[in-house]
């Protein structure tokens, strides 16, 4: 499948397209505080935060854009946006 011409990736979700690896900050998950409440998973516009078997809510890097939602909403402050290193 080629792209279009002005397009830097095909339309569609970010399923569709790795998005990842243009992230500038990254959610880091830390667990210290956590108390599985899932809202990080409901406000991630992606819908690529998922509950483990853990019971604890894990993102896929491959497809987060970074745009910290995730962690603005977390009620314990238990999600750190740090600067992607590449």
């Amino acid at each position: 499948m080629g792209l279009n011409i002005g397009c830097a990736a095909a339309p569609g979700r970010a399923r569709d397209n790795k998005t990842g690896s243009w992230r500038v900050f990254k959610p880091v998950f830390k667990y210290d505080k956590c108390v599985k409440c899932g809202l990080c998973e409901v406000v991630c516009p992606e819908g690529c935060v998922r509950e483990g078997q853990d019971g604890y809510y894990h993102p896929d890097y491959n497809y987060c854009k970074g745009c910290g939602l995730c962690a603005e909403e977390c009620p314990v402050d238990d999600i750190e946006l740090v600067q992607e290193e590449k």
